[in-house]
């Protein structure tokens, strides 16, 4: 009898503990048949997130929301909402509950048995439980529906609230759905849908706005092939990188944190700020990294019709784009830019286009599909109404989500909304039609007080050329033919003497123009160097440019440097480096390329802290990059040529982590038929 009573009294005690337990228990995840109710969650399996019913501060009576949030972090950070419009309150004899049917939905519902929210899942049919549905909460936040076979049928990712996680996506273009959107919560207590809202432009997959109801609050500039965004914080020593990605069933933004790498997100805050928040562990809160809009030039339209915003310099300032006035210069030297810039002269059909380099584009474009550069050119300047345009390349990547990886923009009215941008991420070259600028204008009234001297000086230049070019044939005639100097050592005449004009499409630069652009080659605009000599930055027409200067006991002789010359004006692929002119004279010899920002890839490789931001699929992009200009020399240029000098130093990356090849000095000339060649001297690397 003793014995029986023990049994007894240990099953009536097992029995009340299985009572006081929760419906679910601290699991990862939700089973048909069971119930999570106020008081329960769920937690992640690595347990950093954590699924259950919550209520905001304040909110009287008592709201309840499903949501998840941080599990590790003290207080309550809420990440996602599932019933942000229909709060639960307990009702009169129970409490609300979430549940996963055997249609495969997750349904919450009130105290009193309405259904406040449901998965909705389409073409969900009614069954006998199925062993292995689940609803799992994943350790990236995710909460997901998942099959017996493993499939997904629903995740909250694809739903988002107010934060974009480590791993989300946010679809820019995703077949013929429409693109998701951060909505902020409508106050700190209040997680019901507020009037701010992140996402792409719903006429477009091109740019991403921040709106304030259906005003726009800020724009990013329009994208312009590949994006790979990075940030580092110093204070946690990590990196978030940031991406656009294509695929064949369509577009969309994500990131990912570097290892070790403390809790992160971006949140759109009720307030109407874009946040890139980190968890800092040392003050147990959250620290703001950065923040969007940061000025007053990032809010939209803030410089006025045809004005933008230079954020080139120390103090950020509106300006009138070239050709154009402000409307009212009282309110513009005031500081109040709303009215915008005005044409100085008025269009005519004819007019030409200037090139604005750096620029973001402005919005109210339209996008023209299928389009060449020149094509691109041609469809604005056939139409006589059409103010602007700009051309992008954006690669095979995005090809795959929209048949089309061109991008054709025109704008036909005002420009709004545009910058000088000092950020490389996201810059074009805007064509903007301008008054004067066209070929055979008709003359103006003062044309021929403008004429006459004109002609005048130059008969004066021409005479002069012509006395010159005379002395100085009867000075090589005295000194002899055993007094000629080396090619291209000596002017460039001489350079031109020698064909190398025949053979080289580059234009001829001054030698004092590159002076002025590089400061006297100054060691504040010196940007790298190396056995041939050292490399300058420098501004030369209003481009950005590098400036690549031989030194006299250079590496690189003078048959290296002819090579560069000639092989490179014939060669046009975007993975090879640009050469833009050169400038012989005395003993300089001087290379002008197009400036790539992010120098060369040895320098990211090799340092310690830009290596960092090279992540995988950065490093795949370069070397898919680095193989096609590769292939474009071997196989699909006029000329077959072989670098014989590539090395990770001779790898350039522009703005955008783009490779280019650089440094032919040491390449050969192959002839359709040759397969080999000789040399008699070891060269490259």
């Amino acid at each position: 009898m003793a014995w029986s009573a023990i049994i007894r009294y240990a099953i009536t005690f097992l029995l009340l503990v299985l009572r006081l337990l929760p419906p679910c228990a601290s699991d990862d995840r939700l089973l048909p048949g069971k119930l999570l109710s106020p008081g329960a969650t769920i937690v992640s399996d690595g347990g950093s997130f954590a699924l259950g019913f919550f209520s905001p501060a304040n909110s009287t009576p008592a709201k309840l929301y499903l949501g998840i949030w941080y599990n590790e972090i003290p207080g309550l950070t809420v990440v996602w909402v599932a019933n942000r419009e229909a709060p639960a309150t307990n009702g009169t004899s129970s409490s609300p509950a979430l549940s996963l049917t055997n249609t495969s939905n997750l349904v919450l519902s009130d105290g009193d048995g309405r259904v406040l929210w449901t998965t909705n899942i389409t073409g969900a049919t009614s069954s006998a439980p199925s062993t292995g549905l689940a609803a799992v909460l994943l350790n990236t936040g995710n909460l997901v529906v998942r099959s017996p076979n493993g499939t997904t049928l629903w995740q909250s990712f694809d739903y988002p609230g107010d934060t974009f996680l480590p791993g989300m996506k946010i679809r820019i273009r995703y077949k013929t759905r429409a693109g998701e959107r951060l909505v902020s919560w409508k106050a700190p207590d209040d997680p019901s849908p507020g009037p701010f809202s992140y996402g792409c432009d719903p006429g477009t997959f091109l740019q991403v706005f921040l709106w304030n109801g259906t005003r726009p609050v800020m724009r990013s500039a329009p994208y312009t092939g590949f994006m790979v965004d990075s940030e580092y914080q110093a204070n946690a020593s990590s990196f978030t990188y940031m991406a656009i990605v294509a695929t064949q069933d369509g577009i969309y933004m994500s990131y990912s944190l570097s290892d070790g790498a403390p809790h992160t997100r971006y949140v759109l805050t009720y307030s109407g700020e874009y946040q890139l928040q980190m968890w800092s562990r040392n003050s147990s809160a959250w620290v703001v990294f950065r923040k969007w809009p940061n000025s007053k030039c990032n809010h939209y339209g803030y410089c006025g019709r045809y004005g933008y915003c230079d954020d080139t310099v120390a103090v950020r300032t509106c300006k009138c784009l070239d050709g154009f006035e402000p409307v009212n210069l009282e309110q513009w030297n005031s500081g109040n830019f709303s009215q915008g810039c005005r044409r100085k002269e008025a269009l005519q059909c004819d007019d030409s286009f200037l090139a604005v380099p750096g620029m973001k584009a402005p919005d109210k474009f339209v996008h023209i599909l299928n389009r060449t550069s020149e094509e691109c050119a041609a469809e604005c300047t056939r139409n006589c109404s059409c103010v602007a345009y700009a051309y992008a390349d954006l690669g095979q990547d995005i090809s795959k989500a929209t048949m089309d990886g061109t991008r054709c923009l025109v704008w036909a009215g005002d420009l709004i909304d545009t910058e000088k941008m000092s950020d490389t991420a996201g810059r074009d070259t805007l064509y903007i039609r301008m008054a004067g600028l066209h070929a055979g204008a008709r003359p103006k009234t003062n044309a021929l007080r403008i004429a006459l001297p004109t002609i005048f000086i130059s008969g004066i230049l021409i005479l002069a050329g012509i006395s010159l070019a005379w002395l100085k044939f009867k000075g090589k005639k005295r000194s002899g033919q055993g007094h000629k100097k080396p090619f291209l050592g000596g002017s460039s005449d001489e350079l031109r003497e020698r064909n190398l004009s025949q053979d080289c499409e580059l234009p001829f630069v001054k030698f004092g123009d590159i002076v002025a652009a590089t400061q006297n080659f100054s060691e504040s605009n010196k940007i790298g160097q190396g056995g041939f000599g050292k490399v300058y930055k420098g501004m030369l027409g209003g481009q950005e440019v590098a400036i690549k200067r031989l030194s006299k006991d250079s590496q690189q002789g003078t048959e290296e440097f002819r090579n560069e010359v000639i092989l490179i004006a014939k060669l046009q692929h975007r993975n090879l480096v640009r050469l833009l002119g050169c400038s012989v004279e005395g003993d300089e010899k001087i290379l002008i390329y197009e400036y790539l920002r992010n120098k060369s890839l040895d320098a990211s490789l090799f340092d310690s802290s830009r290596k960092m931001l090279l992540g995988w699929p950065m490093r795949f992009n370069i070397i898919k990059g680095v193989a096609r200009g590769l292939l474009y020399l071997h196989q699909d240029s006029r000329l077959t040529i072989i670098h014989r000098d590539l090395k990770a130093a001779n790898v350039l990356l522009d703005g955008e982590m783009r490779p280019k090849i650089a440094d032919f000095g040491m390449a050969r000339i192959f002839n359709d038929t040759q397969k080999n060649a000789n040399t008699q001297r070891v060269v490259g690397t």
